[in-house]
């Protein structure tokens, strides 16, 4: 293959990689609007306000953790043949998920999906950038985030018919089909690809990711289930998380084959886009999670209706982000970034004037705003992020930026679920004041659990149902202006640091084909 016009059956090859992705966003999007069947004693696992929150970190951990080194590996052994492999680790664990028996085991399950979605990721942004030419890359990243935008469309209303019609556990069978379709088509498409000169693997630095990653999760979510950030139970995980996290990065910086070479943040290109996605995610991640209970619970929806209206959100992003490219191209990398960003938060602060009376149409304004500001920032970012690098080290760059994809994704559901689920233990308390006091700990936790044990208590509980709409919609409030503000450095961040213009493809790429 001539590494200047690409595999001759590349656009096709472009359809089986977005098709593959399919199964891993649709299973996120999927999960969003099931959390509260989920939780559901009944019909669901009963699970808690924090382990909805494990269920969904257990899979970004554990991905996060595992991607870099499932690039290196794809890239030493063949990116076919782990994306083969993610796609049937993927389908197994889905099963097992939807057959568990309790929230620990889906929390467990769902790590398992999250070691085949770190195969998979990273080889479809590393087959792209293999089997495409420099010219059309940009343009081929531009129709995957389109493919990832398309998934996101019909994730919250596939999860809502799943919900309606059929159990719980429907919404993570749906990907076995999607799976083994996917293994058939890329064992006859797909071709195989290696970087001639791989990296070593790092297991230390895969180790230590992890132990510091999960420790300040469970602090962080640990605070919120406590309102206080001052128990040991909050204190002792996050500051051993902090500092194998910083025993991380001096290993990183001290080793030649790092797990994630913290070296490439010296590149203001690279890191002001990664940054920037970083920061995207954390804010969207966590507004998705309180949004959810907003409009099941608040607002009254049914699982279907949410997914519906969560359409102009996904549509935006399909809309805009097969042409955010010319954008990024017309206006340079700066000027679109910046106002995008501002756009994104803009919405998420919007959220804080939402209510109980709030006007339908205008809350589905807000959402296909923020899909389109979003559709602009992510494909160029992910075309910054890989042409910083050369094009045999893909499955590095495509790893790297999913790494901080997904570890600000796990955190922002962490922080923001744990402001959330603090606001609204501050707001509910005189409400309970009257029951137990080991009831009262409990039905604060959550306005799932509130409306729990409101429906347990018959009429006396009715009285319950008005404070503790009032409480989530003031702790959303709170939670969304704490998304804007994180929101609001990422536009800092890439007024002062990111280019104003795109650079010219380097010279130093790979001239020795990468298929073998």
């Amino acid at each position: 293959m001539d590494p200047n016009t690409g595999h001759p059956r590349r656009w096709t090859i472009l359809g089986v990689l977005v098709f593959s992705l399919l199964a891993v966003v649709l299973d996120n999007t999927i999960l969003n609007v099931a959390m509260k069947t989920i939780a559901d004693k009944t019909v669901g696992l009963g699970a808690t306000q924090s382990q909805l929150e494990w269920a969904i970190n257990s899979y970004t951990l554990v991905f996060a953790g595992l991607l870099f080194t499932f690039g290196v590996i794809g890239d030493r052994t063949g990116r076919k043949r782990m994306l083969f492999i993610g796609m049937a680790l993927f389908g197994l664990a889905s099963l097992a998920s939807a057959y568990s028996q309790d929230p620990t085991q889906l929390i467990l399950a769902r790590a398992a999906m999250g070691i085949g979605g770190a195969a998979i990721m990273p080889a479809t942004l590393a087959i792209i950038s293999n089997v495409f030419p420099p010219g059309e890359r940009g343009k081929a990243i531009g129709v995957w985030a389109g493919g990832v935008g398309l998934a996101v469309a019909i994730g919250p209303i596939t999860g809502g018919l799943l919900i309606e019609h059929f159990w719980w556990g429907s919404v993570f069978l749906i990907n076995v089909p999607i799976v083994v379709i996917s293994m058939i088509l890329i064992a006859t498409i797909v071709p195989e690809s290696r970087d001639p000169k791989p990296s070593k693997l790092d297991p230390v630095g895969v180790i230590l990711s992890i132990i510091g990653l999960v420790a300040i999760v469970y602090g962080i979510i640990r605070g919120g289930e406590l309102a206080t950030v001052a128990s040991a139970e909050v204190l002792v995980p996050t500051v051993i998380g902090l500092v194998v996290l910083g025993l991380f990065v001096w290993w990183e910086r001290r080793i030649d084959h790092p797990v994630f070479d913290v070296r490439s943040f010296s590149n203001v290109r690279f890191s002001s886009a990664i940054g920037m996605m970083g920061i995207v995610f954390f804010a969207m991640m966590g507004g998705m999670f309180f949004l959810t209970f907003y409009l099941q619970i608040v607002l009254g929806f049914t699982p279907i209706q949410a997914g519906a209206l969560m359409i102009p959100f996904a549509a935006a992003q399909l809309i805009f982000a097969p042409l955010s490219q010319r954008v990024n191209e017309r206006f340079g990398a700066k000027l679109s970034a910046t106002v995008s960003m501002l756009v994104v938060t803009a919405a998420l602060g919007s959220y804080a004037f939402l209510d109980q009376n709030t006007p339908i149409w205008l809350i589905e304004v807000i959402f296909f705003v923020q899909g389109a500001a979003m559709a602009n920032i992510m494909p160029p970012a992910t075309t910054a992020i890989m042409e910083s690098l050369p094009r045999e080290k893909a499955g590095v760059g495509s790893a790297m930026s999913n790494t901080v994809r997904q570890v600000a994704g796990a955190l922002g559901v962490a922080v923001l679920g744990s402001v959330l689920s603090s606001s609204y233990r501050g707001e509910i308390a005189p409400a309970l004041a009257g029951l137990p006091s080991n009831v009262q700990h409990s039905a604060g936790e959550s306005i799932m659990a509130t409306m729990g044990v409101a429906q347990t208590l018959g009429e006396q509980g009715q009285a319950l149902v008005k404070p503790a709409f009032t409480a989530f919609v003031n702790g959303m409030h709170v939670t969304a202006l704490v998304s804007a503000v994180i929101a609001l450095l990422g536009v800092a961040l890439v007024a002062r640091w990111m280019p104003g213009k795109a650079r010219p493809v380097q010279q130093a790429e790979s001239k020795e084909p990468a298929v073998v």
